[in-house]
């Protein structure tokens, strides 16, 4: 059977991550949304790898949203087969419903989170699972932390956990891990990542998610004047203090 190559720093980062917030535990059936992209791809090896090593059991599956568009699956569904990964296609009609949700020049981005996030709680839902695990890495946190605090007014971030209203725990292992190690996971292992194709952007004439890349484009040159930056802010999520804030 063939086995990833992925980093004992990035192997530690998730066990520290583990250690820390109880994310993964015994008797655990857990889901894992897999886009085909660079982070969901390395932390279904990664789960794949903590399944054979860690001194508990659980189980996972990686389960692929399909939004309907006849999306090309098989080398994804190929590469889990062959490093024996437990894989699986969901099924959606999210693109037609799109078609008459969304307007013209309209924000598709959230319409479509939505949609593939309750794809994802149905099929745990309907599988037994107890928990679904996202993909979201420090950058998604720092980005998503900078986007509250400049263009909605909240000082909120992307937590390692939280229980959902359906019952469902969600989970981040990835949380504490910089984009750029899954960058070069995927490089050293030549994942076979989904093209643009895949993205329903692409079949819309909407407005691409301005907010994010602006945000990814600051952090970039503030991390730049200040490599320490995401040391810092890591450090600063795990240490909020409530009371110098307006109430």
């Amino acid at each position: 059977m063939l086995k990833a190559n992925i980093s004992k720093k990035l192997l530690k980062a998730v066990g520290r991550t583990n250690g820390k917030y109880n994310l993964i535990q015994e008797g655990d059936k857990i889901l894992l949304g897999l886009s085909g992209g660079k982070d969901s791809l390395a932390l279904a090896h990664i789960l794949k790898h903590i399944s054979s090593v860690a001194p508990f059991n659980f189980e996972f599956k990686a389960v692929c949203v399909s939004y309907g568009m006849n999306e090309e699956f098989s080398s994804l569904k190929n590469h889990c087969k062959e490093y024996d990964i437990p894989f699986e296609i969901y099924e959606t009609e999210a693109f037609e419903l799109a078609k008459e949700k969304i307007r013209k020049n309209s924000s598709f981005c959230s319409f479509f989170s939505r949609m593939r996030r309750g794809a994802l709680y149905s099929a745990a839902l309907k599988g037994g699972y107890n928990k679904v695990a996202l993909a979201h890495h420090l950058d998604d946190a720092v980005e998503s932390f900078f986007m509250n605090f400049m263009y909605n007014g909240a000082l909120r971030s992307l937590p390692p956990k939280y229980k959902a209203s359906n019952g469902l725990e969600v989970i981040r292992p990835l949380i504490l891990v910089r984009e750029r190690q899954l960058i070069d996971a995927a490089k050293l292992n030549k994942f076979p990542l989904m093209t643009d194709e895949a993205c329903p952007a692409f079949r819309f004439d909407v407005k691409m998610p301005y907010a994010r890349a602006e945000t990814k484009k600051m952090l970039k040159e503030m991390e730049e004047n200040n490599h320490q930056l995401f040391i810092s802010l890591k450090a600063a999520f795990s240490h909020i203090h409530n009371d110098s804030f307006l109430e």
